[in-house]
């Protein structure tokens, strides 16, 4: 597999308008810009839809039947998985107050309807830049830096049952040694790809997934979702990743690479390690218990050969 095959794909855009000849046009536009738009009609849609396959951004309309577009800005702001996403405003309304209003909401931008189409394409560029430079991982395009930190803060403040994933790869630095670090990012994206796969396939709508840097992710899930998800990433893991070896070293199903001193060492492919923290036992209410704890049961994973996940189950006392 060569580098280009884990390439980010198209910015994904979400364009909640109920008039259909301008949901068209707007799609056709933006896909002929390289962009990948999905229509929603109504409100309703736009939230199911956010939740079960984030976009990258949102071109909303505020007049929609049913909710309207201030219900769907909400939503959006109100769940951990969707917060960050840039909303802009395309209406037809004039008004400053209803101007006021969105911003108020934490929309990111307004236009108003008719509109100028090089002006509007510029725009969402300016929203996806921003996005991309302060709040996303430029590897693999996932919330990360403060969006991780306030996601896992507000599960700890939480009296709702919750578990946290903390995933990373095992014998990475070998991996590196041997196959360069452009191919050890095209390692880090897979994980990306593939625990979000296995989000959606397994997950909750409200789940969570951040890069936190390097080959650590964060997953945010209930109590019940979270060892079918583990199983779900180290088996898709152990499956795809197979694809960035040799034949021989696959054949093997080990590396050799050299330490520091320069003798040759064999290491085990590169598995995924899954520490578990969930409340369900104790109170973790600060982000040094939470680390501390993560850390802990994440060594306890790694200590198991090849991929594997465990869990905290320890109580308070």
């Amino acid at each position: 597999m060569d580098i280009a095959t884990l390439e980010a794909p198209p910015a994904s855009i979400l364009i909640v308008e109920d008039e259909a000849p301008l949901a068209h046009m707007l799609g056709s536009t933006l896909a002929a810009e390289g962009y990948a738009p999905t229509i929603a009609y109504n409100g309703e849609d736009a939230i199911n839809f956010a939740l079960r396959e984030p976009p990258q951004l949102i071109l909303l309309d505020l007049m929609l039947p049913g909710i309207d577009g201030f219900d769907v800005v909400s939503a959006i702001r109100a769940n951990a998985r969707t917060t960050h996403i840039p909303v802009m405003v395309l209406t037809a309304r004039h008004d400053i107050s209803v101007k006021m209003r969105a911003f108020a909401s934490k929309v990111d931008d307004y236009m108003t309807k008719p509109f100028n189409g090089e002006e509007l394409v510029a725009r969402i560029r300016t929203q996806l830049r921003h996005l991309r430079e302060t709040l996303l991982s430029p590897l693999t395009g996932l919330p990360s830096g403060l969006r991780v930190e306030h996601a896992i803060a507000e599960q700890l403040r939480s009296p709702r049952p919750w578990a946290i994933l903390y995933l990373d790869l095992d014998h990475f630095k070998a991996y590196n040694d041997v196959y360069g670090p452009l191919r050890g990012n095209d390692l880090i994206r897979l994980l990306g790809r593939v625990t979000s796969e296995s989000l959606r396939a397994k997950g909750n709508a409200s789940d969570f997934l951040g890069h936190i840097g390097g080959d650590d992710f964060i997953l945010i899930t209930t109590p019940d979702h979270m060892e079918p998800l583990s199983r779900s990433i180290i088996e898709a893991w152990d499956r795809e990743s197979r694809a960035l070896y040799s034949l021989e070293d696959v054949a093997r199903g080990s590396l050799i690479a050299r330490d520091r001193k320069g003798q040759e060492q064999v290491y085990p492919l590169v598995g995924v390690s899954i520490g578990i923290v969930t409340n369900l036992h104790r109170s973790l209410t600060t982000m040094e218990e939470f680390s501390r704890v993560a850390a802990e049961v994440k060594a306890q994973a790694k200590a198991i050969p090849g991929s594997s996940y465990s869990i905290d189950r320890r109580g308070n006392n």
